[in-house]
């Protein structure tokens, strides 16, 4: 490559950089400055930040939408990989004639938009409220359980399974493991950059999640984020400085496991197995 090839190749880098990041760039900014500002494209920090973040504080709930979206989505991650790395785990490792048949029939249910089955969800729910209130509608166990197990992170858990050397699992037998003591002690460790990595996943999809905590968590004490924000901007006369605070807050946690995890996530989502 030549000398100007090289040149042009960082300039054209570089270029797209800026475009990348100018959107992260204008958040920032506009946090840092009055709704006036932010609406008139004000590309320079102000000085609105401290006000801003009072104004956020005394309009919402912050501290309860952060926990409510916190236990969701942990709650969430933790057992629907748990689930879906068991499923793996058996379609791939243990041999039957009608597994590939319900495999799938799995995977065509990825095909079916959520908007299709929202309603019978949430007829559903209300009919567990009448039995089990403390999962029905309005309460944070109904805002992941439908989500407790995707098709998708069953097919990554199988997929990865692929390459897991079965020799470990037959070496885990022969020394007296149970099945599930050769899933804890072997195929976990072993795998650990595909749970990183379905777990990032996992995690940015729950908190990020709008569309059925909007349906079925109707008190505000019980709204995440998502809601939180959607509420801020749906006022009569939203502050935007405001808006962009909240933004960059709800922001943080799901950055912070990405760049924490980044490593293991690139590692798991090549499939590779250390």
């Amino acid at each position: 490559m030549t000398k100007l090839s090289k040149i042009s190749l960082y300039v054209f880098l570089i270029i797209v950089s800026i475009i990348f990041a100018f959107p992260f760039y204008f958040l920032i900014v506009s946090a840092t400055n009055t709704s006036i500002d932010v609406t008139s494209g004000s590309l320079v920090p102000g000085t609105n930040l401290i006000e801003n973040f009072k104004n956020l504080i005394s309009t919402v709930n912050l501290g309860s939408a952060l926990k409510n979206s916190t236990i969701i989505s942990i709650a969430q991650t933790f057992i629907s990989i748990l689930i879906a790395s068991l499923a793996g785990y058996g379609f791939e490792i243990h041999k039957s004639k009608g597994k590939e048949i319900v495999f799938k029939i799995l995977l065509l249910s990825m095909m079916i938009p959520f908007a299709a089955i929202m309603i019978p969800l949430f007829q559903m729910f209300g009919t567990i409220s009448q039995y089990l209130p403390s999962i029905g509608i309005d309460t944070l166990a109904s805002a992941y359980m439908p989500y407790l197990t995707t098709a998708f992170l069953i097919f990554f858990f199988r997929q990865n399974t692929k390459m897991f050397p079965k020799e470990l699992l037959e070496a885990g037998r022969i020394d007296g493991l149970s099945e599930l003591g050769c899933f804890f002690r072997i195929y976990v460790p072993t795998m650990k950059t595909t749970f990183a990595a379905a777990g990032i996943i996992t995690f940015m999809n729950s908190w990020n999640n709008y569309l059925w905590p909007l349906v079925v968590l109707q008190s505000p004490e019980n709204q995440t984020i998502p809601l939180l924000i959607s509420n801020l901007g749906s006022s009569y006369s939203p502050d935007y400085g405001v808006i962009m605070l909240a933004i960059i807050i709800a922001t943080i946690p799901t950055a912070a496991i990405f760049f924490f995890l980044q490593k293991h996530f690139v590692a798991g989502m090549l499939g590779s197995v250390k």
